[in-house]
């Protein structure tokens, strides 16, 4: 990386110590810290708003004097007929002369020019906020994938070494002459089938490991620190996460920015009804300057006013253009506030489904585990058959791999429910400690808030596990009774 490109880094974010930082596992910080500092997609927004600030002071270079040198040299025809005989004057000219143009009124349409720069600028700035907070985003969802695929080959090594030692055991009793070969050719099956998982879970662990090596920029360490689940810090209601994520999001922001650029654009385009009016000094020497015979000096001081009068419609059209783009700008804005709404939403709920999930998938895990231990001892005595053996194997791995990925689903969420909030890098421990920090001090939505994004809360109706019950203990009762039971008295 270039030592350019290295200080522009260094002047988006930088690692800060913190109570924040100190909840996070290193692997996991560290992975968010490089993402941001190397990923280009983070640098092409910053290039993009050192380019608007640059833009802003190329518009405000029009409230300035400009100040321009000329020479030049030349050979003069002129031909008089007013005389008799006519005459014929030629001569040589050579001048060289400086003018100074200050510009007094235009409409208001530069002044129009660094206001919409100025908002675009900021908007690139809330830009450049959301592209880092969602870069960080995907640095912690590669870091937990990685972490989920390595857990999950772990599981399909588990589980072919599992079906393997079940296979060698049929084996051997069928070289003994006491097993069946319908049972080893079962069992060979079932192992080919959990090389087949282990092979895609390798696969897909080779794939996260190479999306984590394009967004952090490097390879992910041998070892990563366990599981961390980033609950501090996100709300205790839906309503309270959805009025944050829409106070806090930087994107949303971006669109009230773009917005109003559009607007101070439309304003600017009626300078065009008004006059320009400009100062203009100007002096010149040389020989016969302006062609005048044996003239060495001019100068002038003027005021030049220059007022369109009719321009084809044109003027009107562009007014027109502009205020459908600044409807545009507000549509987007409203758009984006309801993605962030949605994206919010869906991030918190998902914290919740799954710590509850999480809880039925452990008690099923469990009790799998124990069925597998029964049924495994249970073969050894030839009361239970290979098939429900190598069944129950299949259901053990299922349940882990689901409780797995459970488990790395709900560190996930937390982390898209803190970036919904405009708060993932904080958490994370990366903060902004440059003059960048400073950009929206005092910032505010003010009147140009979405219009059409309320913060309301989708609840949907819980359910009713009473009812539920009821309904089976209603089929149990209207069940048949079993063969060969006692009937009732």
């Amino acid at each position: 990386m270039h030592l350019k490109t290295r200080a522009i880094c260094a002047a988006i974010t930088l690692l800060a110590a913190g109570h924040a930082a100190a909840q996070t596992t290193d692997t996991l910080r560290a992975a968010a810290e490089k993402a941001v500092s190397g990923n280009p997609e983070v640098t092409a927004r910053f290039n993009a708003f050192r380019s608007a600030t640059d833009a802003v002071d190329v518009a405000r270079g029009g409230f300035l004097p400009r100040v321009d040198l000329n020479a030049s040299v030349g050979k003069d025809n002129d031909r008089i007929n007013g005389r008799l005989p006519t005459e014929s004057q030629s001569l040589t000219r050579s001048a060289v002369g400086l003018s100074l143009t200050q510009l007094l009124w235009d409409g208001l349409g530069t002044r129009g020019e660094v206001t919409r720069l100025s908002h675009d600028r900021l908007a690139r700035y809330f830009e450049l906020l959301e592209t880092t907070e969602q870069t960080v985003l995907e640095a912690a969802r590669a870091h937990f994938d990685v972490q989920r695929f390595r857990r999950l080959v772990r599981l399909a090594e588990d589980n072919y070494v599992q079906h393997r030692y079940a296979f060698l055991q049929i084996q051997s009793r069928y070289k003994a002459g006491v097993g069946r070969g319908v049972d080893l050719e079962q069992a060979g099956a079932r192992v080919a089938l959990a090389e087949s998982n282990l092979a895609t879970e390798q696969a897909n662990l080779h794939d996260v490991t190479v999306r984590y090596q394009r967004i952090v920029g490097e390879l992910p360490p041998t070892q990563l620190n366990t599981l961390s689940l980033l609950k501090q810090g996100v709300p205790a209601s839906p309503g309270e996460a959805m009025a944050n994520s829409l106070k806090g999001s930087a994107a949303i922001s971006a669109s009230i920015e773009n917005l109003r650029a559009a607007r101070a654009q439309a304003q600017a385009r009626e300078a065009a009804y008004q006059p320009r009016v400009e100062a203009r000094v100007r002096s010149s020497a040389g020989r016969n300057v302006d062609g005048i015979q044996d003239q060495t000096r001019n100068s002038a001081a003027e005021i030049v006013l220059n007022w369109n009068l009719y321009n084809g419609g044109s003027d009107q059209a562009r007014v027109r253009q502009q205020v459908g783009l600044m409807n545009q700008a507000a549509d987007l804005r409203d758009r984006t506030c309801r993605e962030t709404r949605q994206v919010a939403a869906i991030a918190y709920n998902d914290t919740r489904k799954l710590t509850e999930q999480l809880v039925y998938l452990e008690r099923n895990t469990l009790a799998i585990e124990k069925a597998r231990d029964a049924y495994r001892q249970q073969f050894d005595i030839g009361q239970r058959s290979l098939l429900d053996l190598l069944n129950a194997e299949n259901e053990v791995y299922t349940a882990r791999r689901a409780y797995a990925n459970a488990e790395h689903d709900l560190a996930l969420a937390y982390a898209r429910t803190h970036a919904a909030m405009n708060q993932l890098g904080t958490q994370l421990g990366i903060a902004r400690t440059d003059k960048l920090a400073d950009e929206a001090v005092g910032w505010a939505a003010d009147g140009d808030a979405p219009a059409r994004c309320p913060v309301v809360v989708g609840e949907l109706s819980p359910t009713d596990r009473a009812a539920l019950d009821a309904r089976a203990e209603s089929m149990k009762a209207n069940a048949p009774a079993p063969a060969g039971s006692a009937p009732k008295r």
